[in-house]
């Protein structure tokens, strides 16, 4: 007197393939978003701030020992309105940026929650069928106890080969 094994129906794939939000994105870039992010990653980088600083020494000691010629003695009002020109014009880029990374951050949190989702039927779609192979292997375990107790043996005795 056993009972039919129940097991549920297998789990179909049937979500469309991840994306990557990374490509999606830089696909939809235009010249003036992707130069921003150029002048981002440029000034924002140790080459460049090396750089700089070198150019900067230079100047300040060309004009202070008068190797060549004073074109921007001290108080370097030149350099400075350089400095100030470059700061009001990558400032905005940088914003610009980190705003566009902001959204991009968004949409690849959105595409991880989506992905959790899909994880999450699938994972308990393995825990149902689990729990349909615990339930038939328990059935088939009482199944051979009873053919043992049948046979006048106990299922626990431990002879040797049969």
């Amino acid at each position: 007197m056993t009972q039919d094994l129940h097991f549920p129906t297998p789990y179909t794939h049937d979500h469309p393939p991840v994306i990557s939000v990374n490509e999606l994105a830089e696909e939809q870039l235009s010249f003036g978003q992707k130069a921003a992010d150029r002048i981002a990653s440029t000034v924002g980088s140790w080459r460049f701030i090396i750089t700089q600083s070198v150019l900067l020494i230079v100047w300040i000691a060309l004009n202070v020992t008068a190797y060549l010629q004073h074109w921007d003695p001290y108080p370097f009002i030149l350099m400075n309105l350089l400095l100030s020109t470059q700061a009001a014009y990558t400032a905005p880029m940088i914003m610009m940026s980190q705003n566009r990374q902001a959204i991009r951050d968004r949409l690849e949190a959105h595409n991880d929650y989506l992905i959790n989702q899909k994880a999450e039927a699938e994972i308990r779609a393995m825990m149902d069928h689990l729990v349909a192979q615990d339930q038939a292997l328990a059935e088939i375990y009482r199944h051979l106890q009873q053919l043992d107790a049948q046979r006048g043996k106990s299922p626990t005795s431990t002879g040797g080969p049969r």
